[in-house]
């Protein structure tokens, strides 16, 4: 078994052509990236890389140009889930025969598990699918609207997933965050997955975090790390807040369009958002620009060489 995840992690965006087909050229830039930056994995197929708007063919290729451009040490954990507890299976068997470091999976979200035991044996045939791999279940309910509390699903999990290393963990409930670190003795990794309060989830013992925004402005997360292990929790607060305020300006631009935005504005253009998701225009790329000029996040933006 893989070793546990830890420090930043980011969530890559696919990168698509000006037509929206798949464009599978820039990843090795976008690994090297990550890489030179300090980041520890990259979690693809997700929510910010629009795995749910991707044919399986195309899933399937994004992994296997990850596992070939992934610089040492650059671990790629594969979303596989799916509304077809199936194709969730064969992502599973796909990362695995593929050289992935681990796997990762949403709850289903159009017909919901009603109850914990539910959403734990559905998780259980996905995650046997890898067996060699860490199984990381990805709790959001903002996007699935399956809510059911992690730490009860870690303890209903506990002795059926042989394989289930912890939980991505993209929600606000810090008690039940707080909570899940104590399962099993601490036994899970849990893997915090909201940027703009990164600082909470270091507070509750996470040691590392997913997030779409390590992408292009990982020095300042670092900085926030850092700052916290050493005990300076003004400096960690401070930039906290920095990284709220640009992620106040993302939303104002467009959320995920905006942050394939922010990657063109660094110097690694990802192509457009694919539909139902709009791109930015020339005019709101430059409106971009200037929020982020003004609030001086170039100054600790991801730097690309």
């Amino acid at each position: 078994m893989h070793a546990p995840l830890s420090g930043l992690i980011a969530a890559p965006h696919t990168p698509f052509h000006a037509d929206g087909s798949l464009n599978l050229a820039p990843i090795p830039a976008q690994a090297r990236l990550l890489a030179r930056n300090g980041v520890r994995g990259a979690f693809i197929c997700g929510t910010t890389g629009e795995g749910a708007s991707l044919t399986g063919d195309e899933r399937k290729r994004v992994v296997e140009a990850w596992v070939a451009a992934r610089p040492a040490g650059l671990a790629v954990i594969v979303h596989v889930g799916h509304l077809s507890q199936g194709e969730a299976c064969e992502f599973a068997r796909h990362a695995q025969q593929t050289g992935a470091d681990a796997v990762a999976a949403l709850a289903p979200s159009f017909f919901k598990p009603a109850s914990v035991g539910d959403l734990v044996s559905w998780s259980e045939r996905v995650a046997a699918a890898a067996p060699q791999l860490p199984y990381y279940y990805y709790h959001m309910p903002a996007m699935t609207g399956v809510n059911h509390a992690a730490a009860d699903f870690l303890r209903e999990a506990e002795g059926r997933i042989p394989n289930l290393a912890g939980i991505k963990f993209t929600h606000e409930n810090l008690m039940d965050f707080a909570a899940s670190t104590q399962v099993a003795g601490g036994k899970y990794t849990m893997l915090f997955g909201r940027d703009e309060i990164l600082l909470a989830g270091l507070a509750f013992g996470a040691p590392g975090a997913v997030g779409s925004t390590y992408n292009f402005a990982a020095p300042l997360y670092q900085r926030i790390i850092a700052a916290y292990q050493r005990g300076d929790l003004e400096t960690a607060r401070r930039d906290q807040l920095k990284s709220i305020e640009f992620i106040e300006v993302l939303g104002r631009h467009g959320g995920l369009s905006a942050g394939k935005a922010a990657m063109k504005l660094i110097g690694l253009d990802c192509g457009p958002v694919r539909s139902p998701l709009r791109p930015l225009t020339a005019r709101d790329e430059e409106s971009l620009r200037e929020g982020f000029e003004k609030i001086g996040f170039f100054e600790y933006a991801s730097k690309i060489g």
